[in-house]
């Protein structure tokens, strides 16, 4: 049975960075079902226009024989289609929609994923992480070091190595903000460092 819903933003976002753009991916259009719609109904009428609920070895055939592939991906009412290289009508009747992976990130509950250097490429979205640093800069000469731990340990966003940098960079400006203000630093680990590994289409 073909599994495409995830239960949760970080499955979202694993499932479509590690198991799609990971394995190229790279061509997607994003949508979001309208209120009033029936989710259920659009998911079985996208999966069947583009015949994607194929095996493995469906796939690999197509693969080899020069076919796209293509990949559904859904959380609440925010859905992905995503193709592989290769002839399929999909590339005709999403022309004007589709995006590539590989030079505009899919912006999804503060993240950007996207495909760089060779591997998926996950961070925090550059206006989210703006805000993010502004919010605890604001905080840095307020708050005592056991609430801006607490404040920090709450984010929500996985640790994917573009994203520790991130919260790194905003821990770095806070405590140059406390040092100058003669306050104790915040230690590092505030953070968790390593990602959970999420069943992505695991009943929660």
């Amino acid at each position: 049975m073909y599994q495409f819903e995830a239960t949760s933003v970080e499955g979202f976002v694993q499932q479509l960075a590690v198991s799609y753009l990971g394995h190229g991916y790279w061509f997607y259009v994003m949508g979001e079902v309208p209120e009033g719609k029936d989710v259920c109904r659009v998911d079985e009428k996208l999966i069947a226009r583009y015949q994607i609920d194929r095996s493995k070895w469906a796939r690999a055939r197509r693969k080899r024989a020069g076919f796209a592939n293509l990949h559904y991906l859904r959380f609440d009412r925010v859905f992905l289609l995503l193709a592989t290289h290769g002839s399929h009508p999909f590339f005709l009747e999403e022309a004007s929609a589709i995006r590539d992976a590989r030079k505009t990130p899919i912006r999804f509950h503060g993240y950007s994923i996207s495909y760089r250097g060779g591997h998926p490429h996950v961070r925090i979205e550059q206006e989210e992480y703006k805000r993010l640093k502004a919010y605890f800069l604001d905080l840095a000469l307020r708050w005592s070091v056991e609430r801006l731990e607490a404040e920090f340990s709450r984010l929500p966003f996985e640790p994917y190595a573009p994203v520790r940098r991130q919260l790194l960079a905003v821990l770095r400006s806070v405590n140059r903000e406390r040092k100058r203000g003669g306050l104790p630093l915040v230690p590092n680990t505030c953070f968790r460092f390593i990602r959970r590994i999420y069943r992505p289409f695991e009943k929660v």
